[in-house]
């Protein structure tokens, strides 16, 4: 390890600091805000050391030559259009090499991607901008989550969204693809659809074929262009050899279109005008130079608001018997969309990083793309942050701190493309921020090895630790009761960090919300265990056993686990939640622990599959709380809190929420049917 640090030392000390603080700090502390390494786990901050300063140090070709909307002709005829950045010398000329190829395929427009690189590119300034956002803190004002905004740059974000120019000046080809449908590219956007993921592997062919190739391609980039390098490496391209998913997707509805079978109105809307108008720019150059792209034209205007008919049909149509087809098919599990939103990654077969987010859009697949992808051990790795969508890579460089996105997918490609044995096969197999110590670990799986499932039952008996919530009631190793306790749809969810992660972070919240759910606890149920007298880790997906009683044919459910410090301060480590009527479990999905109790009930979400609730009548409901990880350290507490709703992050589609009405929701605290949380804590735990 000593050799690793000092290899890379002399550039350190006069560039790059703060690598070697994080180096010095890691050597000369054995606890605190450092990457620490469970007992018999490796130490990787030399390594990330390492691959911070390799990417900082200067690059091998001194320029890049940049070839603009190059058509790439799919199967079908429709053309797409990227842009390749290829390694040049000094005098700007592209280099003779072969060279490995990075893929990006994006809905975003290259536009917005060339307009990041040269944002990122600026001498000078640049590198000064860089500095000054990595010291952003607005903690002061109470408002971090805007301080985690701005140091997404610093952390990698930037410069693995599309393309990189350390990458490309290191000896790597870039391409950045429109997506079909979007940018310059012709044809009809799909949204994720056969013919689109199609394209993701014919893209790699035609990469590979080119002439500055060397036939080695790897794919990279954030959210939709993480989730299409999963569904590109599922049909095996034989060029591709390696990819670094950044916050990727892999099961749609459950992850943000439709969580718990609700509409995701924090994000879906949002998201669909930010595509729908940019692909709608036009190639201003091409018109003034007489090559204006006519088949483009004529493709956007048979097609100029992708799925917003949906959203608006989800919104207004009054009863399930007047669904409209598009929308219908988005609520049934056995259709050919839902059929591609559902993806594969057991048939993964490349190497392959994962980075996600505790509180991101996607924290409900990242976790799982890790474990099913099919390859070595040393040829996967997952790293969970504590950020949103949009805080993506906050806090990597920081001292004691994994390495930059931007550092470790250098890292990444350099070994599976080029061969160089950099140490990065041997990198933890999984780096995890720890919620509770607030400090980053490493371990060998996710979730920990030793965990287990035990049953923590809601019950009556008062806590005296949440007067501010609707009810205050405990969790404990026996049910008690019987009593009815109640809960109404409430705007108080509007300052919560579920607001925050349904919303990807796009608009922060003060620290009071996004920190502290004593605020929203004012609309909730909450359940609260004894404090733990020891150090005691949860680790893995959480299965909540309802038994709830409606006054109407429908309701919506969201519950939320915590950690409830002395004082009373109630932190959110992870959600989820349940439209009652799509409750019917799959059980060919569903995952349960070793106790025979869910961990992930995965309910089909499936309208075919729809029981309508008897009001009145006790009716039983499992909701999955996403996967997390943490330590209740000793004083604190476990809390569940239950919610009748979430807005913004969710909201019933319209037939749906019609029959709920908005109205009271029940939870039946019966010792003879009880409610329960099914927790994975350390065998030793301090209950």
């Amino acid at each position: 390890m000593k050799f690793l640090i000092l290899e890379g030392c002399e550039y350190m000390v006069n560039h790059r600091p703060r690598a070697l603080a994080a180096v010095m700090t890691t050597l000369a502390l054995t606890t605190g805000g450092v990457v620490a390494a469970a007992p018999g786990h490796a130490d990787t901050s030399a390594l990330d050391a390492q691959f911070e300063a390799t990417y900082q140090a200067p690059q091998q070709y001194p320029n890049i030559a940049i070839d603009w909307d190059v058509p790439i002709t799919m199967s079908d005829g429709t053309v797409l259009k990227a842009n390749v950045y290829r390694p040049a010398d000094a005098a700007g000329h592209p280099v003779d090499e072969q060279l490995p190829t990075i893929v990006n395929l994006t809905p975003y427009t290259k536009l917005v991607g060339a307009l990041a690189e040269a944002a990122l590119s600026v001498p000078g300034l640049s590198d000064a901008l860089v500095k000054v956002l990595a010291k952003a803190d607005f903690s002061a004002l109470g408002m971090s989550s805007l301080s985690d905004i701005l140091r997404a740059v610093p952390g990698g974000a930037g410069r693995t969204f599309a393309v990189d120019p350390n990458l490309v000046r290191s000896g790597y080809t870039q391409v950045v693809v429109d997506v079909r449908g979007t940018g310059f590219s012709q044809g009809d956007w799909q949204v994720f659809g056969d013919r689109e993921q199609a394209d993701g592997a014919e893209v790699i062919d035609w990469a590979a074929q080119q002439p500055w190739s060397d036939g080695k391609i790897g794919m990279n980039g954030i959210s939709y262009s993480g989730i299409n390098q999963l569904q590109t490496a599922e049909r095996h391209p034989a060029a591709l050899g390696a990819i670094f998913p950044i916050v990727p997707g892999s099961d749609l509805i459950r992850d943000v279109a439709a969580p718990g079978g609700a509409l995701g109105i924090g994000f879906i809307p949002e998201w669909l005008a930010a595509v729908d108008g940019t692909k709608l720019i036009p190639d201003l150059t091409a018109l003034l130079t007489g090559k204006f792209d006519w088949t483009w034209l004529a493709d956007r205007a048979a097609d100029p608001l992708t799925f917003i008919d949906t959203v608006i049909a989800a919104l207004t149509t009054p009863s399930v018997d007047q669904i409209p087809p598009q929308l219908y098919s988005v609520l049934n599990n056995r259709s050919d969309l839902r059929q591609a939103w559902l993806g594969h990654p057991e048939q993964i077969q490349v190497p392959t990083f994962v980075y996600g987010g505790w509180h991101d859009i996607f924290t409900y697949s990242s976790p799982q793309v890790y474990n099913a992808v099919d390859v070595p051990a040393e040829q996967k790795k997952l790293l969970m942050g504590d950020t949103y969508h949009v805080t993506t890579s906050a806090g990597l460089g920081d001292p004691g701190a994994p390495a930059p996105l931007d550092a470790l997918q250098r890292a990444w490609f350099d070994k599976w493309l080029k061969g160089i044995d950099n140490g990065i096969d041997r990198y933890s197999p999984v780096t995890l921020w720890q919620q509770g110590t607030e400090q980053w670990t490493t371990d060998d799986s996710f979730p920990r090895a030793g965990m287990d499932y035990r049953r923590m039952y809601l019950g009556a008996t008062t806590s005296g630790t949440a007067p501010q919530s609707r009810y205050d009631g405990s969790l404990a190793a026996q049910p008690d009761g019987p009593a009815t306790v109640s809960v109404d749809p409430s705007m108080l969810t509007m300052c919560s960090r579920d607001a925050i992660q349904g919303t990807a972070g796009l608009v922060p919240e003060p620290d009071q919300c996004a920190k502290d759910a004593r605020i929203s606890e004012g609309a909730a149920l909450s359940f609260t265990s004894a404090p733990v007298d020891r150090p005691t880790v949860i680790s893995g997906p959480i299965g909540v056993h309802l038994n709830t009683v409606l006054d109407a044919t429908d309701g919506y459910w969201t519950v939320t686990v915590n950690d409830v410090a002395p004082d009373g301060h109630s932190t959110v480590w992870s959600t989820g939640q349940l439209q009652a009527s799509l409750r019917a479990v799959d059980e060919s999905k569903a995952q349960r622990s070793a106790n025979g109790d869910y961990t992930d009930p995965y309910p089909a979400l499936s309208l075919d599959q729809r029981q309508p609730v008897v009001p009145g009548a006790p009716t039983v409901l499992d909701i999955g709380i996403r996967a997390t990880d943490g330590m209740l350290q000793p004083g604190h507490r476990l809390r569940l809190d239950v919610f009748a709703g979430n807005l913004p992050s969710s909201i019933p589609v319209r037939p749906l929420l019609n029959e709920s009405g908005l109205r009271t929701q029940h939870l039946a605290l019966d010792p003879d049917q009880p409610s329960w949380i099914n927790v994975p804590v350390q065998a030793d735990s301090g209950w």
